[in-house]
């Protein structure tokens, strides 16, 4: 505040920087009480207003960005849920098209040990 009043010429990033925290507004509204336009207490007035105003600016937009945020967590949460049920029923049909093709093995080995088993039987039968 002191060197923009002595008058320092800032660049346009630092201008950008006083400005948003309210340094040249400070500046102009000390401007009008050394014309006369107002007192002191109403250009702390004025600026303590405009802060508020850019406070609550600024809340409204972090409240705005932490809802996107969440509706794109949610977002992301749903996609991955739906990911996972895809890959459990596919390892379900996996799952159970090896317990078919292991059940078709044992009833084939079940199959031919059955002849097999007959065949014995009846060899000391014949004896």
């Amino acid at each position: 505040m002191y060197w923009v009043n002595v008058g320092a010429q800032p660049t346009d990033t630092v201008r950008s920087i006083l400005s948003n925290e309210g340094v040249l507004l400070m500046k102009h509204l000390q401007g009008g009480v050394k014309k006369g336009a107002f007192d002191e207490a109403e250009a702390q007035k004025r600026f303590d207003a405009w802060k508020a105003s850019k406070q609550q600016a600024v809340d409204k937009l972090k409240v705005s960005m932490a809802s996107k945020q969440e509706i794109a967590e949610k977002e992301r949460l749903e996609a991955e849920k739906a990911k996972n049920a895809a890959k459990a029923e596919e390892v379900a049909k996996k799952k159970a098209e090896l317990a078919a093709a292991k059940a078709a093995e044992e009833a084939a080995k079940a199959a031919e040990e059955a002849p097999a088993a007959e065949e014995e039987a009846e060899a000391p039968a014949a004896e």
